[in-house]
């Protein structure tokens, strides 16, 4: 049985052991934006993955998230994984620097209404960031988002992310539309990922 949390809405909350909370930010961009594009730099390409391969994508997802304690696809399966990524809706985009992957983009059509676009999954491994690479990323990411009638592309971000993560997706058009609050099983006390994995975290053994 899931365990039930009193929520205190105008004060603090104690979480139960094991635990971790952040709070999301969901944003929308209802029309594309007129920008811009920008240079793309030699040797980094943007490739739709039509069909990925388990290992190439979770090494690449675990690259760029484990630092940000990203979780979500490390806690699947993999035939919850592999079935996620061969959904029709799945869209998937590797950045490539010089032919080796160091950017995802992953978009699901469909989500939040017929004519919305979500990109789920969205970062560039530590060593490209404030390269240009997560622009050139964004405006691949995009340019297929707004693509076959699309009429709202929506993604969130959380307080366990990248600081930068929120006004990178601000400057890149997204607005601000609701705040929620994640709470989730600690995915370092299971293994799911390593005791090292999200430093910013703190890691505390239940009781």
């Amino acid at each position: 049985m899931t365990e039930t949390i009193a929520l205190d809405l105008d004060g603090y909350t104690d979480l139960p052991p094991g635990r971790i909370a952040n709070v999301v930010t969901y944003l929308e961009m209802p029309a594309r934006p007129e920008t811009a594009p920008a240079p793309a730099a030699s040797g980094r390409t943007v490739r739709h993955v039509a069909e990925p391969e388990l290992g190439a994508y979770r090494g690449l997802y675990s690259r760029i998230g484990m630092e940000w304690l990203w979780f979500s696809r490390a806690v699947m399966s993999d035939g919850e994984l592999a079935a996620l990524l061969a959904k029709p809706t799945t869209e998937i985009h590797f950045l490539e620097q010089d032919g080796e992957p160091i950017g995802l983009a992953e978009l699901h059509r469909g989500e939040g209404g017929p004519d919305n676009v979500e990109i789920a999954m969205f970062g560039v491994v530590p060593e490209a960031t404030g390269t240009g690479a997560a622009r050139q990323l964004m405006e691949a990411a995009l340019a297929a988002a707004w693509s076959g009638g699309t009429k709202r592309v929506w993604l969130h971000t959380c307080s366990f992310d990248h600081p930068a993560a929120l006004r990178f997706y601000k400057r890149s058009g997204f607005t601000p539309f609701k705040l929620a609050i994640e709470v989730s099983t600690d995915p370092r006390l299971d293994g799911h990922l390593p005791r090292t994995a999200g430093p910013h975290v703190p890691l505390i053994d239940p009781a």
